[in-house]
């Protein structure tokens, strides 16, 4: 059906010579189990036909999608939006479409969806629900599948097709006892890789350190190991914001002219590496352009924006098509366990929450902690902490690290809403110097 779609679009093309388009048609499917208090919630199965269509004449430009396309829908909404598109303000700095069409090798991806039904996920929960039961916890979280075949279509001749299916596992218990909640999580492409008994471990690791105490600090500057989660969270910030080309033209960064200069110590290597084994790989951007990994900063040094072809364009630089969804922190040569050993008075902190910048180009924001936030105490950990509030520049923080994990793990993150979209990264721990808490919550 899609490639009798995608011949038909692709001679709706030649018909409109005076336009410029881009199309993207697909199917997407899902399986979204949701689970509270240890039961399974709700289970939402959606298998939906797309079609995004963006029309581009005299640098305006006018978009619609619609649902279960055919190519006669598609020609008749193009012609309803003619006399739309002609009454549309310019964009003066709209150069053209995506030009390359290199193809990566094309290999077809086995749906996971298919591979996870129903009643395997529900026996994996039932192994994290008998872990922390006799804690007096319960677990809640959500556990998706995703399969997606997608093909880009402009006008420039390309015709690319575009097959993934991730999956994203998270399992948060909490305390009926004292709602101190922690959090395990796993996602990615390759289901070879979930070791459900290992994040069993972890998570009953975790449990019993959240059967301690709890207490408050007070503010100031800490010591602190941010668990994978919040250096993950931070650096996507930070690509966000001043990592991508828009940052330039919006002056929203300050690593304009420091290409191939140092600007983090010599231990912090970050890649956006989408062929990566542990993340959800990709052979295009979202525009169609094929896709390398990429060293974003390398033994400290800043070698790449992330740019796309509208900023390629706009502002002369190299296009590489990159989005920081595929982040890679290269790992480094300490252990958690002496890392924690290390540490006199601080904290370990699992997850970051309600992030907000201050200043962007100055990387400064504010935060809050979450699911887990522990006191280590003499190289242990010794309290569970009520969750705090923080305030940091991210450049700050990447020039205290004093020591990087000799382990990674993979990172997963889910939008939870509409398509569910699901990427990954891959992170270690990390110790920094001088995290600077602003406040307790009160709360756990």
């Amino acid at each position: 059906m899609l490639l009798r779609l995608k011949s038909e679009l692709q001679s709706i093309i030649k018909e409109f010579p005076n336009l410029k388009m881009q199309i993207y048609i697909g199917n997407w499917q899902t399986d979204f189990l949701r689970f509270y208090k240890s039961q399974t919630n709700y289970n939402i199965s959606n298998n939906r036909a797309y079609a995004s269509v963006g029309l581009y004449e005299d640098k305006k430009n006018y978009s619609f999608s619609v649902c279960n396309p055919t190519a006669e829908l598609i020609k008749e909404k193009i012609e309803q939006a003619l006399p739309i598109l002609q009454k549309l303000p310019p964009d003066p700095d709209f150069v053209d479409l995506e030009k390359d069409t290199r193809k990566a090798a094309e290999k077809s991806k086995e749906c996971n969806i298919t591979k996870l039904p129903l009643n395997k996920k529900v026996e994996i929960l039932k192994q994290f629900r008998d872990a922390v039961q006799p804690y007096d916890f319960d677990i809640y979280g959500t556990f998706i599948c995703n399969f997606e075949t997608c093909y880009i279509l402009n006008s420039n001749g390309l015709d690319k097709k575009v097959e993934s299916s991730p999956f994203y596992l998270e399992v948060k218990a909490v305390s009926n006892k004292n709602e101190v909640t922690v959090l395990e999580c796993f996602g990615g492409e390759n289901l070879d890789k979930l070791n459900v008994s290992a994040m069993v471990n972890n998570l009953t690791t975790k449990v019993k350190n959240a059967q301690n105490e709890v207490v408050d600090v007070e503010a100031g500057d800490y010591e602190v190991i941010l668990a994978p989660r919040c250096i993950g969270d931070l650096m996507s910030y930070y690509s966000w914001t001043s990592l991508a080309a828009a940052s330039i033209d919006q002056q929203d960064t300050d690593l304009v002219d420091k290409v191939d200069q140092p600007v983090f110590p010599k231990n912090f290597t970050l890649f956006d590496a989408p062929k990566h084994p542990d993340v959800v790989n990709k052979n295009y951007s979202g525009d169609g352009f094929l896709v390398e990994d990429l060293p974003i900063f390398e033994n400290g040094v800043f070698k790449n924006f992330l740019v796309g072809n509208y900023y390629a364009n706009k502002l002369q630089m190299k296009e590489n098509g990159n989005c920081g969804d595929c982040l890679v922190l290269k790992s480094g040569e300490t252990s958690l366990e002496d890392m924690i050993k290390s540490v006199k008075k601080g904290l370990y902190i699992s997850s970051f929450h309600y992030m907000n910048f201050i200043n962007s180009r100055e990387s400064s924001l504010t935060g809050l902690t979450r699911d887990g936030t522990f006191l280590i105490e003499d190289g242990k950990i010794t309290k569970v902490v009520n969750n705090l509030r923080f305030t940091e520049k991210i450049t700050d923080v990447v020039n205290n690290i004093t020591a990087i994990e000799n382990k990674a793990y993979t990172i997963p993150a889910s939008d939870n809403y509409g398509a569910f979209n699901i990427s990954a990264q891959s992170m270690p721990h990390v110790k920094v110097k001088e995290f600077n808490i602003s406040s307790s919550t009160k709360t756990v």
